[in-house]
């Protein structure tokens, strides 16, 4: 009789291996394939992300309003979306804020929440600490001549990827010196330095192989996310430590949740869009 495959019989480095393996290959395949596959997944992982950040917030008794609040963030990522691809006029843009401001008249009518103004704080941080970074991705991939460049975004994931995976195997293997212990014990400066060279290295790959943009940017953007993927990775388990809690869900075996995974990109997408807007 066979036995059904099932991921949680294996180690938790073999479920992060087979957990990697897939779903970058969705990711890549997803961001190759045409714009709108793109799209999709990204929505996809922007939803799932925010809707765990509210779920957090609710563990350390906060009220944010998840549904809405997750909607309002796939909202805006599908308007930035169809205004870089031309297919919206920037006026629509225009539609974030009063469609935002319903948030005050929902929590006016919740009758049971004693801290409203606390619940749409929190419903705001969640848009704009997980929706609005993937949205300016968005202004990332469209930010040469308003034409989907998907060596962009995946050269990004590729460093960001890069950087985790040398951080993890130098830090697991040589790891010995601190890196902000308060906040993360496990985190040393040589699995920092590991990702750093990791990060550089696949930096000068890209240059080479795609001609999307100049390549000095590419070791820019290796640069940005190797500090601002450090801190992003950092802050997120500040948050996790304030709450007691490990991962920030279980939808990626061996990996936590969502927000786990993509926490590095969360703070570096900021930085790397403003980056290739203004250069």
């Amino acid at each position: 009789m066979r036995s059904r495959f099932n991921i949680n019989n294996y180690s938790n480095l073999g479920q992060r291996a087979i957990t990697a393996v897939v779903g970058a290959a969705i990711v890549i395949s997803s961001i190759i394939y045409s714009d709108w596959t793109y799209f999709l997944v990204f929505a996809f992982i922007l939803g799932f992300s925010q809707m765990e950040f509210y779920k957090l917030c609710g563990l350390d008794g906060m009220l944010p309003l998840k549904s809405f609040g997750t909607f309002l963030g796939l909202m805006i990522f599908t308007l930035t979306f169809m205004i870089e691809k031309e297919q919206l006029p920037n006026e629509y843009l225009y539609l974030i804020f009063p469609i935002i401001s319903l948030t005050f008249f929902i929590k006016l009518y919740k009758k049971t929440d004693k801290k409203p103004f606390t619940g749409v704080a929190f419903t705001y941080l969640g848009i704009f600490y997980v929706a609005v970074p993937f949205s300016l991705l968005n202004l990332a991939v469209f930010s040469v001549d308003k034409v989907y460049h998907f060596e962009i975004i995946l050269g990004c994931l590729l460093i960001l990827w890069a950087s985790d995976t040398g951080a993890y195997f130098a830090g697991t293997k040589f790891g010995k010196t601190k890196l902000f212990e308060r906040v993360s014990p496990k985190k040393s400066w040589e699995g920092f330095l590991g990702g750093a060279f990791s990060a550089i290295a696949v930096a000068f790959l890209l240059a080479r192989y795609f001609q999307s943009i100049q390549d000095w940017k590419w070791l820019v953007i290796s640069g940005i996310i190797i500090i601002a993927g450090t801190y992003g990775d950092l802050i997120e388990s500040l948050f996790k430590r304030s709450i007691e809690i490990k991962d920030s869900g279980h939808g990626l075996p061996g990996h936590g949740g969502f927000m786990d995974r993509f926490d590095g990109l969360l703070l570096s997408a900021p930085f790397i869009t403003a980056f290739l807007k203004i250069f």
